[in-house]
């Protein structure tokens, strides 16, 4: 559990309940000061539970205190204990923490006072250090003060984290001015402080007897009966009680008490309280939980004594016994004491918000000004719009709308303004942030100052204007004060300053213009005063009311309503109700008089304190009137429970009737909760009001018994809950079956298909139920595109197909007459009934339909199919047609030998299979599918490649120094496909072992450099192509030698090689089909040189500056993408390359399918045969859409 962060002494009388107690430090040696205890004296007399016991044995008191520590601490097994040090020496501060539980080292954080982060002081005077015992698995960490100073001095705090575990301690240290030695005084003994109820204390001990000499004073008072009240009263009364009682050690009494030994009652509310104290970091998310003993028990949360509400900053949340508050983005205002109550008992905590240190980054400088003039002091900080504080002599500078000082942010710019400065300005002015500070001087000088014409007194009529006017020898700005209160400008009220003159026109005077107006020069002591007199009759002043000067206030809260009265002499003010006068004293409902304003006090507000109040006013001038209406509101009383009159899948309608009693103020919506029957926790479904009385509750699940209750909520807040409604259970059918299709028709059948529904539900598939009816019949539907009914007649001639439920998503309906028509649909079934019928979108004739072939080949076939020899030959055409088409296969022209080439067939496909295969089967293959009279054909190339065979002729064509210069012809056998390179290798006759020296070369002639001078070589060449290397080797039948004699090398004579070339497609366009909607490449490759220009086409004309279009070209490889195509982009599409040498030119075809309900057929595994015919069927009965 982590440990409270130590506060300052002077919360010891919060009255909020304090966390728990933490065992006392223990005093150091001679020269060092007993620690603090905190939060000890907090815990005096908050607990009603607690029961004090006077003279117990120390030994039982330090027992209990261990034992307290050991549940309060949950890292720490040493604590740093406070201490004295003198200026000038060093002190070390000790924490250790327990490593037997813990993954890895935990985080460890010093601080001063409460935010400054003490690591990134570390150097000259500060040091900090950690330690790891492996032996004893204890982490040490130390924090040395090096030459401490008197600055140094203050409360310290040390906090170890890990993971969601958190300790903190607090510590405190005094440093004191170094004295030097007397001869006959023993310092340490001197100072020496006096024990508990000891008389041991030091000479020089003047805490201690300055206490002996208050405990004197206090003989003489009843000392038994302060006791007694010290021990029963409340935190918040002590101070009271010892003025009462001329009580002077207030604090050593305190002690005393605190020392007496406690009996802890335990809880009968909490089974788990709050943790003592909680840090979280700004801007963070913080969680507080405790666990009641009896989960009815009503618990509130409160922050400082307010209570909290919900709202999207504070979270609630019920789990069982445990209730859980979160607060969402913390801020520094959130650092307080929080207390949750359930009964009569309560346990509270403390919230500590963090804040990094801010760092001066620019230091401020000296400046000198005259009176009169604008000063700017200018600093940098590290962190933009970072709180930062002035001081002006140590004092802070709090800037306000009526202060000549004004601070101004600009980024990590801080920049102090001194309107007008004067010498009282002249100070040493700095700034302080979380992590360092600055300080500059200001030095300002005065100038004489002359009144060549000062103020008169004026005496003006109510409505004139008001005109006070001055001149000064100095062009210098100045304050006009009222009754000693700066005047502000406004609309009616203007200052004007126009060089030496000044002057305060008020225009339409009222009564409150009367007073002293004094004029006083900026940076000058010199007043100019006058007096203004101004006569009125008496007038109220409601314009902080309502159009109808109605005040509204909740029941059960304090009115004060002040309404500003004005009148030349004071008025006397009469309250009244009913023709009965409202006295001024100490009722309930009073009214209080002041010379500006007439006050009415109604202490607790009731139902029964609506009404009309009337004032009247009455003074030498005249008399006034006034009115006001009063109303008291409260919050709404519950609905009644609320009805559900609709239940679906996962969604239920509701209904209610507003509140008998909306608490005086209109109702502005209702919060809606619902919960399942078997938990008890209610979960919010709506976070705006709602308005109506029904609502729609989404998101349940299936089969499962819920709950649901309604809040009214006006402008009071929100009423108590209403009793639940009757428990429903969301249950619905599937939705209808999805893609009903026509699988087949013969003369007396219809064979249909159709997908399962998309949402079943937690009712589950029970099966399916085919219906048909015949065209013609009063129960036809006639349908849209999409399958679905236009309107809805009477079904009495439905024919059901199968009698019985069907598991499959096919079936064929039976024993239909020939050349009849029929509307067919389908619905699925489960436990909630039938589902609504999916119906095919037209009728069908019963009679067998001849569809023309169609081949589907595949993308990858529709380029030369290269397999190597030995391979696998699968190759699978799709077709389509109706009846069951006759296949043909030839190769190059003639029949297929079907002892080498097995040729499978189907209703939808055809298989072309080799098992192995050979350069034999390489050729053109011609499929030719018919159906009657309709005829479709369809090519594929298949190439079977393998290793070439060896070069034909390898010579050596020349030999000169290290060089040897060689030539081969091309293989006879190219391995039926292109070759790619050859490999040269070398062998020296003595070894005869082969060694490679040039591989992938392309040329059929080459020169082989750095041979060994002496040797003898012989050359040997291997033909490569995208199979490999050729299986042997091609070898010069004659040796090279190398001679050692140099002989002379002719520079052989070389024809410049002609690089240019006309323009050749690499890689042609393929024929290929896109999805509407979805962006569609065309690639090819060119080469040429020089390089050619590109031009693409649609439909032999040229794209130019369409942005639907974008050409690219990178390498020779050129693309054409084209965005979101639709079916009109559908066509011819060219690439041409031309150069100087030539044209050529290469075309493809796209065709672009029919948009998202393709693609969502293709994506949910349809084959395209079967997309194609439902697409067409679509198109056929409605050719206008397409």
């Amino acid at each position: 559990m982590p440990e409270p962060t130590k506060k300052e002494e002077n919360e010891v009388l919060a009255p909020a309940p304090a966390p728990p107690p933490e065992e006392p430090n223990k005093e150091k040696e001679a020269g060092t000061a007993p620690a603090k205890e905190p939060n000890k004296e907090k815990e005096a007399g908050t607990s009603p539970g607690k029961e004090w016991s006077i003279g117990e044995s120390p030994a039982g008191e330090e027992q209990d205190k261990q034992n307290a520590n050991s549940q309060l601490s949950t890292l720490f097994v040493e604590k740093p204990q406070g201490g004295t040090v003198k200026v000038g020496e060093n002190i070390t501060f000790i924490a250790k923490v327990k490593a037997e539980d813990l993954l890895r080292k935990p985080t460890v954080k010093w601080f001063k006072g409460k935010w400054m982060d003490l690591a990134s002081k570390a150097g000259k005077h500060l040091q900090l250090k950690e330690t790891f015992e492996r032996h004893s698995r204890v982490y040490t960490f130390e924090m040395q003060i090096i030459k401490a100073k008197e600055n140094y001095a203050g409360n310290y705090r040390c906090e170890v984290t890990y993971k969601d575990k958190f300790d903190s301690c607090s510590f405190d240290l005094e440093v004191h001015e170094s004295t030097g030695t007397t001869p006959n005084i023993d310092i340490r003994s001197a100072f020496k402080r006096s024990g508990e109820g000891q008389e041991d204390a030091g000479e020089l001990d003047f805490s201690g007897l300055l206490k002996r000499r208050e405990v004197k004073q206090q003989e003489e008072q009843p000392e038994v009966d302060v006791w007694e009240l010290l021990k029963n009263a409340k935190p918040s009364e002590y101070e009271k009680i010892a003025f009462q009682y001329g009580i002077t050690d207030l604090r050593g009494m305190l002690k005393r008490l605190k020392r007496m030994r406690r009996v802890e009652k335990k809880s009968a509310a909490f089974a788990k309280i709050l943790d003592p104290a909680y840090q979280v970091d700004k801007g963070g998310r913080v969680r507080f939980v405790v666990e009641l003993a009896d989960p009815k028990l009503e618990v509130k949360w409160y922050k400082n004594g307010q209570e909290i509400r919900p709202s999207t900053k504070y979270i609630f949340e019920h789990k069982g016994c445990e209730r859980i508050m979160f607060i969402n983005n913390c801020a520094l205002t959130d650092d307080s004491e929080y207390y949750v109550t359930a009964g009569d008992e309560k346990c509270s905590t403390e919230l500590f918000v963090r804040e990094p240190p801010v760092m001066v980054t620019k230091q401020l400088e000296d400046t000198k000004a005259y009176c009169g003039e604008r000063v700017e002091l200018e600093c940098e900080v590290s962190e933009d719009d970072a709180n930062v504080k002035w001081f002006k002599n140590g004092e802070e500078i709090i800037p306000g709308p009526k202060s000549r000082y004004h601070i101004r942010v600009e980024g990590k710019k801080h920049i102090l303004v001194i309107e007008g400065a004067t010498k009282a300005d002249t100070a040493e002015y700095s700034v302080m942030t979380t992590g360092g500070q600055s300080s500059a001087k200001l030095s300002v000088d005065l100038k004489p100052l002359k009144i060549l014409t000062p103020l008169t007194d004026q005496t003006v009529n109510l409505g004139k204007e008001i005109c006070l006017k001055c001149e000064v020898s100095e062009n210098i700005t100045g304050k006009w004060t009222k009754n000693g209160l700066p005047v502000q400008e406004t609309d009616r009220l203007k200052i004007v300053h126009k060089g030496r003159i000044h002057k305060l026109v008020i225009a339409n005077a009222l009564v409150e213009d009367e007073g002293d107006y004094v004029f006083t020069p900026d940076a000058y002591s010199v007043t100019l005063p006058a007096k203004v007199h101004v006569i009125d009759p008496p007038k109220i002043n409601l314009d902080g009311l309502d159009a109808d000067n109605t005040v509204t206030v909740i029941a059960g809260n304090k009115l004060r309503l002040e309404i500003p009265i004005s009148g030349e002499p004071p008025p006397k003010a009469i309250w009244s109700r009913a023709d009965k006068a409202i006295m001024e004293g100490s009722g309930r409902i009073r009214a209080e008089n002041y010379p500006d304003s007439t006050t009415l006090v109604i202490d607790i507000a009731e139902k029964d304190d609506s009404g009309v109040y009337h004032i009247n006013l009455k003074n030498e001038a005249g008399e006034a009137h006034a009115s006001i209406k009063i109303k008291v509101v409260d919050i709404p009383d519950p609905p009644v429970a609320p009805n559900v009159t609709d239940v679906g899948d996962d969604w239920c309608i509701m209904t209610w009737e507003p509140p008998v009693y909306d608490g005086g103020s209109p109702i502005l919506g209702y919060f809606i909760e619902r919960k399942k029957k078997q938990s008890s926790r209610w979960m919010r479904l709506n976070f705006d009001l709602c308005k109506e009385t029904t609502f729609e509750p989404k998101k349940m699940i299936e089969g499962v018994a819920y709950e649901v209750r309604i809040f009214a909520v006006n402008a009071v807040g929100i009423s108590k809950p209403s009793m639940p409604s009757k428990p429903f259970v969301p249950l619905a059918v599937t939705s209808p079956p999805t893609l009903l299709t026509v699988d087949s028709v013969t003369d007396t059948t219809v064979t249909m298909k159709w997908r399962p529904p998309d949402q079943i539900g937690a009712a589950g598939l029970d099966g399916y139920v085919l219906e048909y009816c015949f065209e013609g019949s009063t129960s036809a539907k006639q349908s849209d595109e999409n399958g679905e009914a236009a309107y809805d007649l009477p079904a009495d001639d439905w024919i059901v197909a199968n009698t019985e439920l069907i598991d499959k998503t096919k079936f064929t309906i039976t024993g239909l007459p020939t050349d009849s028509r029929i509307f067919v649909r389908v619905k699925a079934v489960n436990a909630a009934g039938a589902s609504e019928p999916k119906y095919y979108s037209q009728p069908i004739l019963v009679k067998e339909i001849i569809e023309p072939p169609k081949i589907r080949i595949p993308r990858h076939l529709k380029q030369t199919y290269i397999r190597r020899v030995g391979e696998a030959i699968n190759l699978v055409i799709p077709f389509q047609g109706k009846p069951r088409p006759e296949l043909i296969w030839t190769k190059d022209g003639a029949p297929i030998d079907k002892n080498q080439i097995n040729i499978r067939n189907s209703e939808t496909d055809t298989i072309i299979f080799i098992r192995k295969a050979e350069r034999s089967h390489s050729g053109k293959y011609d499929l030719q599918v018919k159906v009657e009279k309709f005829v479709e054909t369809a090519s594929i190339d298949i190439q079977v490649v393998d290793r070439p065979g060896p070069p034909q002729l390898v010579k050596i064509e020349d030999v000169w120094g290290e060089n040897v210069a060689l030539s081969w012809t091309p293989p006879r056998d190219d391995g039926n496909t292109a070759i790619t390179g050859y490999t040269i290798q070398k062998a020296d006759k003595k070894s005869m072992e082969w060694f490679t020296v040039i591989e992938h070369y392309h040329r059929t002639s080459a020169t082989i450099t750095e041979l060994v001078i002496g040797n003898e070589y012989y050359f040997r060449v291997f033909a490569e192509n995208m199979c490999g290397l050729s299986e042997e080797a091609t070898m010069t039948k004659e040796s090279a030698v190398i001679a050692k004699d140099g002989k002379i090398y002719k520079n052989p004579v070389y024809e410049d090689f002609d690089f240019t070339e006309a323009p050749m497609f690499t890689q042609p366009l393929v024929n290929t089909y896109a999805i509407a909607g979805y962006n569609a490449t065309l690639n090819c490759s060119v080469r040429g040189n020089p390089k050619p220009k590109i031009t693409w086409m649609k439909n032999k004309v040229a794209i130019k500056d369409d942005p639907r279009y974008r050409m690219f070209s990178n390498q020779g490889v050129c693309t054409l993408e084209i965005r979101k195509p639709s079916p009109y982009d559908g066509g011819t599409y060219c690439c041409k390359a031309v150069n100087d040498l030539g044209t050529v030119e290469i075309e493809c075809k796209l065709e672009v399918k029919g948009g998202l309900s393709f693609c969502r057929l293709l994506l949910q595994g349809v084959p395209p045969n079967i997309i194609d015919s439902y697409l067409r069927d679509l198109h056929s009965s409605n050719p206008e859409e397409y």
